[in-house]
């Protein structure tokens, strides 16, 4: 078996430096990303170095990190921005290798194995002008952990920050990371570290201890093929980025800003995040065949009801078929604090033809890629009367 090079890129802070590159008054500013405390979400959603020394952690509710920092400069996030940012990193990646995946919008694993040769580099110099390079072009600063596997070269991101390279060779990768806390593995959350914890069980060398037949038990078959890949036996595999799978769910969800109650307000929501949702799909090419309706009560009470629909990425469509499926799950008779809406089983675009004889749906579809382009000009035809003149509630960020 061949041994691999990878590495596993991490934008240091993305939000916050994105936030901070875009108005350099704030440079030397401790600055945070938040929700919207008066939308009742109000908690630190990413931080940057200046304010993670006053303690500012992610997380926490703006009003305890301002008894920290209280000149900590809270701003909303802008999605369609780092989403950008994250697409022009990726295209940095790719001039490297075609052997990239994306671990959400901030974090990136790339297989350099049989780029070495050819770029006349080894994996911590490739990794040394990654860090480089994304300096001088976006302001920003990264940390990348270089190693055999994708696990150990995400660890190796994660022990160094800021702006950082960490090598683990497979020689050294036990005496280097099998002291660590558990909790520094993907896949280990709180609930298991607390079970392995009450087993005197906290590092990753204890933890590979422990017999497969255990921690299938425990944890099903992904504790054994964590065990694997901890003890350096399993093959690590970074996906072709051309080749990329699609996403398996899109959803939106929204935070309301008072308690809902009527149908007339959930339709109204409803819409607001097919139009999301259908935005996302249309742009990746996608349709989709199942939708689900989360609605959370202002007692926190949560609900929720999937229904398989006809293949779609329609505006119209999605808000009918959700509100069939809010009305299905919700008697009306709480408030309502929170409501998501969920897209899943998506197939692409060439395996779902609309029929051209369907003229009110290749209607509502052309309005919707017309919305897409050029802005919320005018809506889908059986759209519901109230929708052209109401105020839609906004997002929750």
């Amino acid at each position: 078996m061949k041994e691999r090079t990878i590495l596993h890129s991490d934008i240091n802070n993305f939000f916050a430096s994105v936030e901070t590159v875009s108005r350099p008054e704030l440079k030397d500013k401790p600055v945070a990303v938040t929700g919207n405390p008066k939308k009742r979400t109000g908690i630190i959603l990413a931080k940057n170095e200046i304010a993670k020394k006053y303690g500012v952690a992610t997380g926490q509710a703006i009003w305890e990190a301002k008894v920290l920092c209280p000149d900590l400069v809270c701003l909303p996030p802008h999605y369609d921005l780092y989403e950008e940012i994250s697409q022009k990193l990726a295209s940095i990646y790719l001039e490297y290798t075609d052997f990239v995946e994306p671990l959400g919008l901030d974090e990136c694993w790339l297989d350099v194995t049989d780029s070495i040769k050819y770029l006349g580099k080894n994996g911590k110099e490739i990794a040394d002008e990654l860090r480089h390079r994304i300096k001088e072009e976006f302001g920003i600063t990264v940390s990348v952990g270089v190693s055999f596997s994708k696990l150990f070269a995400k660890l190796g991101s994660d022990m160094k920050k800021p702006d950082a390279t960490t090598c683990i060779p497979k020689c050294k990768f036990k005496e280097m990371t099998y002291h660590l806390p558990l909790n520094v593995i993907v896949g280990i959350g709180r609930r298991l570290e607390k079970k392995f914890s009450k087993m005197n069980i906290k590092t990753i060398g204890e933890f590979v201890t422990l017999p497969d037949t255990f921690l299938k038990e425990l944890m099903g078959k992904t504790g054994v093929e964590l065990k694997a890949d901890l003890l350096g036996v399993r093959e690590s595999h970074v996906q072709n980025y051309y080749t990329l799978p699609p996403p398996k769910s899109i959803g939106n969800g929204t935070t309301t800003i008072r308690d809902i109650l009527t149908r007339a307000e959930i339709e109204k929501t409803i819409y607001f995040l097919a139009e999301k949702v259908s935005a996302r799909l249309i742009k990746q090419g996608l349709f989709c065949q199942t939708l689900t309706i989360s609605i959370k009560s202002n007692t926190l009470e949560r609900s929720a009801k999937s229904q398989k629909i006809k293949p779609t990425q329609s505006v119209a469509d999605l808000a009918k078929e959700g509100m069939k499926i809010a009305d299905k799950l919700w008697k009306y008779n709480k408030p309502i604090r929170a409501i998501r809406l969920r897209a899943s089983y998506l197939i692409s675009d060439k395996a779902k033809q609309l029929s051209m004889f369907d003229k009110e749906k290749d209607y509502s579809h052309a309005l919707d890629l017309v919305n897409q382009k050029y802005g919320k000009v005018f809506l889908a035809s059986d759209s519901s009367s109230f929708l052209n003149t109401a105020k839609h509630p906004q997002e929750d960020q």
